[in-house]
Order: C-alpha cells, then sequence, then structure tokens
C-alpha cells in the first residue's frame, strides 16, 4: 500500500498526538517536556511530541513486569504465531514504513524498505521461540543435572534514530521470542517508525503490557537504565552516551549489551573490481543514510598504484547522486536528521579544511536552492587524507569519506586497526588467500568482502573495541536475551 507525503505527515501527526504506548493504553504523559518535531527534508514543524521522563518509564516498567507471567504462559506455538502475524503486517505495510521512515530521519524511501527489513527480522526470530534449548550436565551416580534458558525478564531497549523500526526488529523482537518483555524508548529525533511497529504489534496479538513503547531523550534513557526492576539493557549509539549508561546501569549492576559507533576501513587492492569497489566505496561511504550508519565504510584505504583511478571514479559517481526530495522515488540521498546535526558536520568539514586533513574533492557546503530550509549536506569526499587526523581516526556520522593511501598488506592492516572502533572492515581483492589471510588480522566483529549484500538476521553483528559488546542477529542476537539456569536433581 502506496502511502504519499501529506498521508504520511498525517500519520506522524496522529502518532504524535496519540503519544506513547504503555499496556493496552495510549499515554500522553511529558514529565520529560515536548519536543517539537521537524521535517529534515524541509526544516517545518510537523509534530509536537510529549516526552517521556521517570514516571512514564515507571508506568511501563510496572506493567512490563507485570504482563511477564501472561506471556511465558503463553504456548510457543502461539507465541510464534503472533510474531508471524506481526511479521506479515510489517511486510504488508512496508510503504507506510518507508514513509515514515523518511520523516523520522530523512531517509529516501528508495534507498532503505524499512518494513520489510524489520519483518525478516521478526519472521526469523519467530523460529526461534522453540529452539532455545538447555543441556543435560553428565555426572556419577543417580543425579540428574540439567541446564535451562530462560528469559530475563524485562529489557529495556533504546533504539537509535538512525533506523527505529529497524532498531525494533533487531532488539525487541529477539527480546520478546526469547520470552522477555520489553520497555522500549525510541529517541525523540525519530520517534515514529518504534510507536507504529508497537501498533502492528498489538494488532497481531502481543498482549498488551509486553512491549512498551515510550518515547523521550536523555531523562527517559537515564531512568531506564538504573530502573530496579529492568533487568538488562541493549542499547545502540554513540561511545559518549554509552559512558553514561554503562555508568549508570553500574548502580544496580545491570547487564549491558552495546552496539556502538565505527569508523570502518574499506580497503582497495590492485587487482580488486575497480568498478565494482569504487561504486561501493561511493555509495556506502558518503551516500547511503547520508553517512548516518555506524558500520558504513567511510575510511577508504585505496593502494598506491590504483588510487588516483578509484579517486576518480569515487568523485565521479558521488557528484552525479540525485539529492533531494526522500519521497521523490529518483532520489538517492536525503538530509541530515536534525539542523544541529547540519551544523555538526559542517563544523567538522571545515576544521578539516582548515588543518589541512587532506584535500577536499568534492561537496563540503550545505545544499541551497529548493533544498536550503532543509538538513541537506553535500556529499563529501577528501583525499590524501592524514591517517593521524580526527577526520580519519572520529565517528563524523555524516556523508563525508575519507580517502587514505596505502603501499602493502602489512602497511594497511596495521592503519586499519590503528583506531578506537572495531564494528566493520570491507576489503577488495580478487587474491582469495588475501582475503583470508586479512580477514583474520582484522579487529572487527564483520569483515565483508567484495561487495555489500547487506545485514542478515541470520548473522551475529557487533563490535569489538569501543564498538561496543554482545551481539544482533542470529543465535548471538536471541541469546543476549536468556540466562543459564543450573538445575540439579538429586
Amino acid at each position: 500500500m502506496a502511502v504519499d507525503a501529506a498521508a504520511a505527515t498525517a500519520l506522524v501527526e496522529e502518532l504524535a498526538a496519540r503519544g506513547h504506548v504503555i499496556g493496552g493504553r495510549r499515554s500522553t504523559g511529558d514529565s520529560g517536556g515536548v519536543y517539537e518535531h521537524h521535517n529534515p527534508a524541509t526544516g517545518v514543524l510537523q509534530a509536537k511530541l510529549p516526552l517521556a521522563g521517570a514516571a512514564e518509564v515507571d508506568d511501563a516498567v510496572a506493567v512490563a513486569r507485570g504482563s511477564r507471567a501472561e506471556w511465558r504462559a503463553i504456548p510457543m506455538p502461539e507465541r510464534m504465531a503472533i510474531l508471524y502475524r506481526l511479521a506479515d503486517l510489517l511486510e504488508a505495510h512496508d510503504d507506510e514504513a518507508c514513509a515514515i521512515n523518511a520523516l523520522d530521519n530523512g531517509t529516501p524511501t528508495s534507498a532503505m524498505r524499512s518494513g520489510a527489513y524489520t519483518a525478516a527480522w521478526t519472521r526469523y526470530y519467530a523460529g526461534w521461540v522453540d529452539k532455545l534449548d538447555g543441556e543435560v550436565v553428565p555426572v556419577a551416580g543417580d543425579v540428574l543435572d540439567v541446564v535451562l534458558p530462560e528469559p530475563y525478564g524485562v529489557i529495556g531497549a533504546i533504539v537509535p534514530w538512525n533506523g527505529p523500526m529497524m532498531g525494533m526488529g533487531q532488539k525487541a523482537v529477539p527480546a520478546l521470542a526469547a520470552g522477555n518483555t520489553v520497555v522500549v524508548k525510541p529517541p525523540e529525533l525519530a520517534p515514529f517508525g518504534a510507536l507504529r511497529f508497537a501498533e502492528l504489534a498489538l494488532e497481531a496479538g502481543i498482549p498488551p503490557g509486553v512491549l512498551n513503547v515510550v518515547v523521550g531523550g536523555a531523562a527517559a534513557g537515564d531512568a531506564l537504565v538504573r530502573h530496579p526492576e529492568v533487568d538488562k539493557v541493549s542499547f545502540t549509539g554513540g561511545c559518549a552516551t554509552a559512558r553514561l549508561v554503562m555508568a549508570a546501569a553500574a548502580e544496580t549492576l545491570t547487564p549491558l549489551t552495546f552496539e556502538l559507533g565505527g569508523k570502518s576501513a574499506n580497503i582497495v587492492f590492485p587487482d580488486a573490481d575497480l568498478d565494482g569497489a569504487a561504486s561501493m566505496a561511493a555509495m556506502l561511504g558518503a551516500v547511503l543514510l547520508s553517512g548516518q550508519g555506524c558500520a558504513l565504510p567511510t575510511r577508504l584505504y585505496v593502494h598506491d598504484d590504483v588510487y588516483d583511478d578509484v579517486v576518480a571514479r569515487v568523485v565521479a559517481q558521488i557528484e552525479a547522486v540525485p539529492v533531494g526530495d526522500p519521497f521523490d522515488p529518483a532520489v538517492l540521498m536525503g538530509p541530515v536528521v536534525s539542523e544541529r546535526a547540519c551544523e555538526r558536520i559542517l563544523g567538522v568539514i571545515h576544521r578539516a579544511v582548515d588543518e589541512g586533513a587532506g584535500t577536499l574533492l568534492t561537496g563540503g557546503e550545505r545544499l541551497g536552492g529548493a533544498l536550503a530550509a532543509g538538513y541537506f549536506v553535500a556529499p563529501t569526499v577528501f583525499g590524501d587524507v592524514d591517517h593521524d587526523s580526527s577526520l580519519a581516526r572520529d565517528e563524523i556520522f555524516g556523508p563525508v569519506l575519507s580517502v587514505l593511501r596505502f603501499h602493502d598488506e602489512d602497511e594497511v592492516v596495521d592503519k586499519a586497526n590503528d583506531s578506537p572502533f572495531g564494528l566493520s572492515a570491507y576489503l577488495h581483492t580478487r587474491d582469495g588467500a588475501r582475503a583470508q589471510r586479512i580477514a583474520r588480522r582484522l579487529d572487527v566483529g564483520t569483515v565483508i568482502v567484495n561487495g555489500f549484500p547487506g545485514m542478515s538476521p541470520g548473522a551475529p553483528f557487533g563490535g569489538v573495541k569501543q564498538s561496543g559488546f554482545g551481539r544482533e542477529g542470529g543465535r548471538a542476537g536471541i541469546e543476549e536475551f536468556v540466562r543459564r539456569k543450573n538445575v540439579v536433581f538429586g
């Protein structure tokens, strides 16, 4: 079902007016204040959102806690059926989800199929409901020693603004499949996808109180993390906020899963398919999500022998990318999420130019004309970037690609690993032995060779170092939400 911009705008206004999803009711509690949400593509105020604070979080956690027994008592086939129905609804509302996402954060409807993506994760984890097996421990005599996987209880999930509905699929769904109840805090920057997900979950038959959504800022997040009746927290966001989350969780020793930032290296050897490598570097390094993705390859290392050729291809492709209205099916790149983000990214670019961190090859400015009122930053490429510069080392979270040279395999592996982050890395070469060799040496959670097939719900995703700990996806993703109980029968 297609949803145009006007219909999507009306829908997000309704979602904002209905407020938080707590149990079987809606709440417009605003102890955290009120947030004015602007359309990233136009700068126009499109909704005023009540923000949760400690009061609404307390309410949601109490409801989730009271719903644990009901959710666990539902037979496994029925729980699976509910999640499968939810997957079907998400898929049926894919166009609507894409439209909501465009208004949430400016992602073009042509670039990311939010509903279908989330449906795939939901369907995958529905299949895990009856597959979390335990084990029998061999012991001597007549003793029976068994290990049982059990849900934690109440999960606090903090989803990111660059894909709030997708974050629901990656966090809330495996937590539910494992038998937990969930309180989700989407950010005020992009709340609508998470709220709509919760509505569809109720329509699919998830009992009221099992999945709750409270929109909020830092106050709501802090209240959720510190809450003594939240049994585990799963957080996606930046390192600075993660440190605050970890400190808050330390008060109650609440366990955590973190999916944090990245500055992913993309390595191109001379024997690579240069057309494919350059296209991937351009689209993922500075265009997709307007660079607002933690695993995007924003550090491009190109071998000296092909450096000029690859850079010329990357710049040409980026300069040809259609940027504009996220609802235009021909547009591949939209705005960044907010005026503040726009100003921050432009500040990073201007400092890099002033410091001589690299040569500005294209972009570097805010787009004007018909796009002047929105938060549009031109896709930007810097060449011959200094490896030790902040441009090369810090996560920008904007459409800025840094290109660096390398001479040999050892050098590029050392440079790729010389980073506080370790989320993903990308490698382009036709030499299979080299690909295997380098993949083992890269200190990251994921290595992708010769392409970008997208994230699979069946594969574990997560980082090392300051890119976090724990995993989303695959068996590892659902096991984040169970703990093992040992039961011994004498």
